[in-house]
């Protein structure tokens, strides 16, 4: 018994040799991302609000999406928001929340959207890509509910973004320095399981280039908007695609594939 409380008394020791800021962005990230996979997902949504609140609702599927989205943002952004004014009682600027190198970010947002579309394009006939996105299939006939999903996921891709490029990597910075980008990096690239091998294993390269940029800018807006462009772009391909049923790759089937749009 006295092993045991010696043993307790040097944990307690070591607790409380802690960073408390450290500490603090660690539980908060475990936390937040559990509520999120619990009670914010559409997985939430289809067991409990699905039959039983909507019913026959013709709507039903966007308001799926709409209620993951605008849960998100609140479980992902507001809560930790909150925790920085609150408990670690410091400025939102210094997690990210601001324009930063504006030069910068939007010359290497370019850049990395340049290389990606590109790719997206290949990557967009694969019959993994046509049958997953967007994850609203409806929206694939329907231009109106394929705007407003898309400005619901450019809200929901602020609030990832934040998380990890914003909450997680500058909140951990000072403690790691860069080795903080490694560190945001896994459970971005873990929260890709399940999507498309492809698009998991580009997640690992893409949150290491996320995390420097934001870095480097003082910013994850930069993030979001490389992000949302690598998001809007496959989800757009995929419905022209779909509409035009065309899944070349070559210049003619470009052409007929942009003709849905006129």
């Amino acid at each position: 018994m006295q092993k045991f409380k010696e043993d307790i008394k040097k944990l307690l020791e070591i607790i409380k040799s802690l960073d408390k800021k450290v500490v603090t962005i660690f539980i908060t990230v475990g936390v937040v991302q559990t509520i999120s996979w619990y009670y914010t997902s559409r997985r939430f949504f289809r067991a409990n609000l699905y039959y039983d609140v909507f019913g026959d609702n013709p709507n039903v599927e966007i308001y799926e999406f709409m209620f993951w989205f605008i849960g998100d943002f609140v479980t992902l952004f507001i809560l930790p928001v909150l925790i920085i004014k609150i408990f670690l009682k410091e400025k939102i600027v210094d997690f990210g929340i601001k324009f930063g190198d504006v030069k910068t970010g939007l010359k290497y947002s370019l850049i990395f959207l340049a290389f990606m579309i590109p790719i997206i394009w290949f990557i967009s006939a694969s019959p993994a890509f046509a049958v997953k996105y967007p994850h609203l299939q409806s929206a694939k006939i329907d231009w109106t509910l394929l705007l407003i999903y898309e400005m619901g996921m450019l809200l929901y891709m602020f609030s990832w973004e934040f998380i990890w490029r914003g909450f997680m990597l500058f909140g951990l910075e000072v403690k790691f320095g860069y080795y903080a980008v490694l560190i945001q990096m896994i459970p971005f690239v873990i929260l890709h399981n399940g999507k498309p091998d492809i698009e998991t294993f580009s997640s690992i390269l893409g949150g290491i280039a996320l995390g420097i940029l934001a870095l480097k800018t003082r910013s994850f807006i930069y993030g979001v908007i490389v992000h949302m462009g690598i998001m809007l772009s496959i989800d757009l391909f995929s419905t022209l695609r779909y509409r035009a049923n065309e899944f070349g790759v070559g210049l003619d089937s470009f052409i007929k594939i942009i003709s849905e749009l006129f």
